[in-house]
């Protein structure tokens, strides 16, 4: 089936990577955000090969590789004792192994890439603050003119198009809170590892941090127990809530527990999985990225299974199927995957979080493997090829 247009709600990550995805088939898409403008939240992301395989075939590669660090290893720390467990090796070896970089920036580096790229490609156009919630193609229409055969949500956790779609997913608070604050070059103990993507092992919690090349500082992320907010990305934290969080790493080195406490405006949010369910009407609608499959961000693959959304659905809606087969193989397809990497990313959440024998039995197990043998264990996720 030929489809010359396409409507994609959210001007996200998912959102402009769906947009050039599409225009590389010669499909001309409108993109309808309901911000005023567009302003990326949080500090630092993660973006593996699997991801920055399909970032390079769209063309923001080179964009991103000018200001991003590739650390030369993923490397699992006690959080009690700042004890080195092992590593997974990146930088040079992940291009060499899995043919594409592994990076971490800032997400406005990634956000504005893809914006630039979306605003100087011809087929797409973007509508900033034109929320649409209701009677979604009537809408649509009556901002362009145009009819759309197909409309994709990319419109995040809490979606509005996700209504629309009979059966479909559900947000679900975890009762984990993301904390995320910066730390400038000056301020960065010795302990940090400049040169790795660190995450930090402990009871109940972990912590991860790792160099942007953009602040010249660190980013540090700190999963816990927490309340929700609200719909929002971008608490700020009261004494109390601050008091909270150093309260969960109580266990942890000391040198770990004085870094949050000297934390400077620490925000957080809730972090929202979504239910099962279905994803597309057989029809004309779709979601992928958060909308589809928001997930717990303890295997970092919360970008990059957006990214490899977008590109994949576009793969499939510029061949000759037509959408009532399309949409639901594309569902069975990607369902596939993203379930592969929920469990990986629940394993992981055990294995991180663990204590006691099992905590002496992950360290011992970890410490024996080589780091090429665990590098292994990330062939089917960053090899993956979504051409």
């Amino acid at each position: 089936m030929t489809i010359e247009r396409v409507a994609i709600i959210g001007a996200g990550m998912a959102g402009l990577a769906a947009a050039l995805s599409f225009a590389r088939h010669g499909i001309a898409c409108d993109i309808f955000e309901e911000a005023t403008e567009l302003t990326e939240v949080g500090a630092g992301l993660q973006i593996s090969p699997n991801a920055s395989r399909i970032l390079s075939d769209l063309g923001v590669l080179p964009a991103l590789e000018a200001v991003w660090t590739e650390p030369e290893r993923i490397g699992l720390v006690s959080g009690t004792s700042l004890r080195p467990i092992a590593h997974v090796p990146v930088g040079r070896f992940a291009r060499q192994r899995w043919g594409a970089p592994y990076g971490v920036l800032h997400r406005s580096t990634l956000q504005k890439a893809l914006l630039d790229a979306v605003r100087q490609n011809p087929l797409c156009s973007i509508h900033l603050d034109t929320p649409i919630r209701r009677d979604t193609a009537e809408a649509l229409t009556a901002v362009t003119s145009h009819a759309y055969p197909l409309i994709v949500g990319a419109d995040g956790v809490w979606s509005n198009l996700r209504s629309s779609i009979p059966g479909s997913p559900e947000p679900d608070f975890s009762r984990n809170v993301c904390w995320r604050f910066t730390i400038p070059r000056d301020a960065v103990p010795g302990w940090l590892a400049a040169g790795q993507v660190t995450a930090f092992l402990g009871p109940s919690t972990h912590l991860v941090a790792y160099p942007l090349k953009e602040i010249g500082g660190f980013n540090i992320v700190a999963i816990a127990s927490g309340i929700s907010p609200g719909e929002t990305w971008d608490a700020q934290a009261n004494e109390a809530q601050r008091r909270l969080l150093t309260g969960q790493f109580h266990r942890w080195d000391r040198r770990i527990v004085e870094l949050l406490e000297r934390a400077d405006a620490p925000t957080f949010w809730p972090l929202y999985e979504v239910t099962t369910g279905r994803w597309q009407n057989g029809k004309d609608r779709v979601l992928i990225g958060d909308a589809a499959h928001a997930m717990m961000p303890f295997a970092a693959q919360g970008a990059s299974m957006a990214i490899e959304d977008a590109f994949i659905l576009a793969n499939r809606i510029a061949g000759p199927r037509p959408l009532a087969e399309v949409l639901p193989a594309f569902e069975k397809e990607r369902a596939q995957r993203v379930a592969k990497v929920r469990a990986r990313g629940l394993f992981n959440r055990f294995a991180y979080h663990a204590r006691g024998p099992v905590k002496l039995g992950r360290d011992l197990v970890l410490s024996m493997r080589p780091p090429q043998s665990l590098a292994a264990d990330f062939d089917w996720l960053y090899g993956f090829k979504a051409g």
